[in-house]
């Protein structure tokens, strides 16, 4: 397993400090696993949303292209997406 040096600010030290303090780690690396571990988790997580965006997106430039849309007028948005929310939620 390699080594590093890592540098925390202040705070962090003390946060870091108090988590083995509580028993909660047993020392400063399991710490940073933890943490690197999340941000991991979150990085994996943001990637997957972003790939489905481009999904949602080119599957509504396609629909777009086949004309099959609505056109809504700007006035009546906000009641449209309203219908369109509570629809969703209820499974229509």
């Amino acid at each position: 397993m390699a080594t590093h040096n890592v540098v925390v600010p202040n705070p962090m030290e003390q946060s870091i400090d108090e988590l083995v303090k509580t028993g909660r780690y047993q020392n400063f690396s399991e710490v940073v696993r933890a943490g690197l571990r999340l941000l991991l988790e979150r990085e994996a997580e943001e990637t997957a949303k972003l790939e489905a965006l481009r999904n949602a997106t080119s599957i509504g430039l396609m629909q777009l292209d086949r004309g099959e849309c609505e056109d809504i007028d700007p006035s009546e948005l906000e009641t449209y997406l309203e219908t369109l929310g509570r629809q969703a939620s209820s499974g229509i």
